[in-house]
């Protein structure tokens, strides 16, 4: 069976938390759960430097702004850990040329990876911080759950990716707009701070009283 929807599955999943997609191919791997996860991602070195990155990433991602600047930081991390997985797990199973999977995996991670940025910067105009916690906590479990069933079921797995997939862009567009009023509203309250001080300042250098000696 081709291995196009376990690649695919493997982008999106990268695209929320490439240090689980990483740690999770590993561990079915050295456990045997997994027959055909690369030697490459088995590697006790591999797991542990997964294993530290995706417990930084599991605090960051649950602290408002800091998440977001972490988003950014991943804007090609994630990418590229989607293809290179996506490219090994062709190499291991052979139904499927290396650079075409690297390609359908970091395409697929990079949009997946604006989805969870767009999502959280939309989230991040709330002030309770709430939010972040329980929407970082879906996005691991969520991701630790399609990876399991794709190990299993490659192809099903794949569909429920695709799904949530388009359905975040769809929400990403509608969070767009809310996004951009953020932005406008932060900008006029600048705007309107620079200008009372502006108009303070004459006033607090003009003479008492305004007079004038003869």
């Amino acid at each position: 069976m081709s291995v196009l929807p376990l690649v695919f599955t493997s982008g999106w999943a990268s695209g929320i938390n490439a240090y689980a997609v990483v740690l999770l191919f590993g561990v079915f791997g050295v456990t045997g759960l997994a027959d055909d996860v690369p030697a490459s991602l088995q590697r006790t070195d591999v797991l542990v430097a997964a294993g530290v990155l995706f417990l930084c990433e599991a605090v960051a991602d649950k602290i408002p702004y800091v998440d977001s600047i972490w988003d950014s930081v991943h804007t090609v991390i994630r990418p590229i850990a989607g293809a290179v997985v996506g490219a090994l797990l062709a190499g291991q199973s052979g139904s499927l040329p290396e650079l075409a999977a690297g390609a359908v995996g970091g395409s697929t991670a990079l949009l997946s990876h604006f989805v969870k940025a767009g999502t959280r910067m939309a989230v991040n105009t709330s002030p309770e911080p709430f939010s972040n916690v329980a929407l970082s906590l879906a996005e691991d479990l969520g991701v630790a759950a399609i990876v399991t069933f794709a190990v299993f079921h490659p192809v099903a797995a794949a569909v429920i990716a695709a799904v949530l997939l388009l359905t975040g862009l769809a929400v990403l567009a509608f969070l767009a707009q809310r996004i951009r009023r953020f932005r406008r509203r932060r900008s006029q309250r600048r705007e309107e701070r620079r200008l009372a001080t502006t108009e303070r300042s004459p006033r607090a250098q003009a003479p008492p009283g305004g007079s004038e000696h003869l």
